[in-house]
């Protein structure tokens, strides 16, 4: 009784709208009245008695028996056209001949409650199953600020920029910081990956997917509106500093580099680097394993830099790079690179414990403009030395 009672209401509804409209419109009402009832497929079946009973679609046609152009107007409103399937370079850290379309970012904490800076993280995704958060900071009463990318090594978590005094820290004298992690980092390593998989074992992926993240974050930011896009720089550490020189040397909006013990000359870094395990160094020796990650060595981008202002810093007591792959790097480097030379990680560590390790970059992105800096390299620790590469 229930679903007769039902039946009849839904034609005394159809019979109203064909009387109060005219038949065309008439068609686009009862397309979105049988839609909301039956679902898309329903409408399939349905014809009018204006209309004779519809061919089959030929098996080409995308389109659904019975239904046409202005009803599928009014059943998919929103159909957008298909984005261009996802392709991704490895062999490059350029965009160049990738296809990499962005999805809708999703905002995530917004914190405002230090007056001196606000904070948000927002998660970006452009490869597939990998998304990406942002911890975007920003100095209070600045409309553009300036940004400086932060990338540690692989190993490194997020957590630092969930730290309160840290994003105070760097959003000081009115720059804005974007902190995230690198591919293969654990924040990053995402299913069906082996366990036994690592950003070393995955160098090329690792490396070039990096570069284009950090190409695909300034992208982002570019759009916002909110940043100088004319002033940006990056800080990179280990892994991190060589994933800033890629990116530097395919992106001139990188103006400013401030690296500490960036890997590269892979030859030599492999062979000898303490951080590979013996039992699989052989395995990335091999001949085929260096050919695929040759064209992503820093030692090859960096006398193509074109970035304003470079600073390498090196701690002589970290073996993670040898001495033979460090000597390769600082050859390499542009003129009027700042090196900077630390006996040991004391020393480093003693040369930045005033709150000073960011300040060379800021003081060279604030050009011609008058601030209170003090930078790091000028009142450097005994064990170290600084020079300027002619």
């Amino acid at each position: 009784m229930l679903s007769e009672m039902i039946r009849v209401n839904r034609t005394r509804n159809l019979q109203e709208i064909m009387k109060t409209v005219g038949c065309k419109t008439a068609l686009r009402q009862m397309a979105f009245v049988l839609a909301m009832l039956f679902g898309v497929n329903g409408i399939a079946q349905v014809s009018t008695p204006a209309q004779d009973k519809p061919k089959a679609a030929p098996a080409t046609s995308t389109k659904s028996a019975g239904v046409d152009d202005d009803l599928r107007d009014v059943l998919d409103p929103l159909a957008k056209p298909k984005a261009k399937p996802f392709s991704e370079d490895w062999t490059t850290p350029s965009l160049k001949g990738s296809s990499m379309d962005p999805v809708d970012p999703i905002m995530g904490n917004d914190d405002s409650s230090d007056p001196a800076y606000t904070f948000a993280i927002v998660r970006v995704e452009w490869r597939p199953g990998d998304p990406i958060d942002l911890f975007i900071m920003k100095p209070s009463g600045v409309a553009k600020p300036p940004v400086i990318l932060y990338l540690y090594g692989y190993q490194f978590s997020n957590d630092r920029y969930r730290d309160a005094d840290f994003r105070k820290f760097v959003t000081k004298n009115g720059f804005a910081a974007v902190g995230f992690v690198s591919a293969l980092s654990p924040e990053r390593f995402h299913a069906p990956r082996g366990m036994k998989e690592w950003f070393v074992s995955n160098l090329k992926e690792a490396l070039s997917t990096s570069a284009h993240d950090v190409q695909m974050i300034l992208n982002y930011l570019a759009q916002t509106g909110e940043f100088d896009m004319e002033r940006v720089g990056m800080f990179g550490e280990g892994s991190g500093g060589s994933v800033a020189i890629l990116a530097a040397a395919v992106d001139p909006r990188i103006k400013t580099l401030d690296l500490v013990n960036p890997w590269g000359d892979w030859p030599d870094w492999i062979a000898k680097s303490t951080l590979i395990p013996e039992k699989e160094r052989p395995a990335y020796l091999k001949p085929e394993f260096l050919a695929g990650i040759a064209e992503l060595d820093p030692v090859k981008w960096l006398p193509e830099l074109k970035t304003q202002k470079i600073r390498l810093r090196e701690v002589k007591s970290v073996t993670v790079t040898p001495p033979e792959a460090r000597q390769k790097i600082e050859a390499a480097v542009p003129p009027k690179t700042e090196v900077v030379h630390y006996d040991d990680t004391k020393a480093f560590l003693a040369a930045i414990s005033d709150g000073t390790a960011f300040d060379w970059i800021k003081e060279k992105m604030q050009t011609g403009k008058s601030q209170d800096y003090r930078a790091s390299g000028q009142a450097q620790a005994k064990s170290s030395t600084v020079r300027g590469k002619e």
